[in-house]
């Protein structure tokens, strides 16, 4: 059996696409749909944009999502099994999967970003990946933490690899402490926000609001969520773990 993995927000760069629009009809027509959709120039924030602008939440969810779909259009692929995303790139797994539009997704995963945005700037926050500490010890290291402030895991990215998010203080004192505990190391990431943690809520129910009124099927193969790393394919539930997924760990 074959999956089809997404990426999520971290993979961008300036020029992504550009190559594949020169080339391929389909993919210029995928992005000039997508301005169209947006009524935004996304496609010049791709190709040309300066990194300061691609690096801002709102641009850089919808520009990872829409580089994914136009490959994925691109392969046209017979043989996917499931999808999975990380994070921002569940939506691009749904959307291989057949359980939401493409125009839908995209300005969900806009509006995603903006808020995802606005809930950082409202609540500063900062992230931290940690290797060679294994879940329970991470646990452990957040739960000593937050006496100084949220902190949480966020990302499961492997059994070694772990990415705290929380307040900037609380993820400050986890990260001593997890080098007191052993950790090979322990490295803050340059990120606008908290993501996955409780400080994006306000995002999650901004964000519930709008899903509430997006049109999602059945997925047509299974899609792993990132809530529960189980595979899902009804639609009430794809709408719920999507909200449920803006503050809680990615179970990669």
């Amino acid at each position: 059996m074959v999956a089809y993995i997404f990426p999520g927000q971290g993979s961008q760069y300036v020029g992504m696409g550009k190559d594949l629009a020169a080339q391929y009809p389909a993919a210029r027509e995928l992005f000039e749909r997508a301005d169209a959709a947006l009524g935004i120039h996304l496609s010049k924030i791709c190709f040309e944009g300066s990194e300061e602008d691609l690096k801002q939440t709102k641009n850089t969810q919808p520009a990872i999502f829409l580089h994914s779909m136009v490959v994925w259009n691109l392969l046209q692929p017979q043989d996917a099994a499931m999808t999975a995303g990380h994070s921002l790139g569940e939506y691009s797994a749904l959307v291989a999967a057949g359980a939401i539009a493409f125009e839908d997704a995209l300005r969900i995963v806009r509006l995603r970003g903006e808020l995802m945005q606005i809930a950082g700037e409202e609540n500063p926050g900062t992230m931290a990946a940690v290797v060679g500490l294994d879940a329970t010890a991470i646990d452990g290291v957040c739960a000593e933490a937050s006496a100084a402030g949220i902190v949480q895991a966020a990302n499961f990215n492997s059994p070694g690899q772990i990415v705290i998010s929380g307040s900037v203080d609380g993820v400050h004192k986890a990260m001593e402490i997890a080098k007191q505990r052993g950790a090979k190391l322990v490295k803050e990431l340059v990120v606008s926000g908290a993501f996955h943690s409780p400080l994006m809520t306000s995002a999650k129910f901004a964000l519930k609001a709008a899903l509430r009124e997006t049109k999602i099927r059945d997925a047509a193969i299974p899609v792993y969520a990132n809530v529960t790393a189980a595979p899902v394919q009804d639609a009430e539930e794809i709408r719920s773990l999507l909200v449920e997924q803006v503050t809680s760990p990615v179970r990669w």
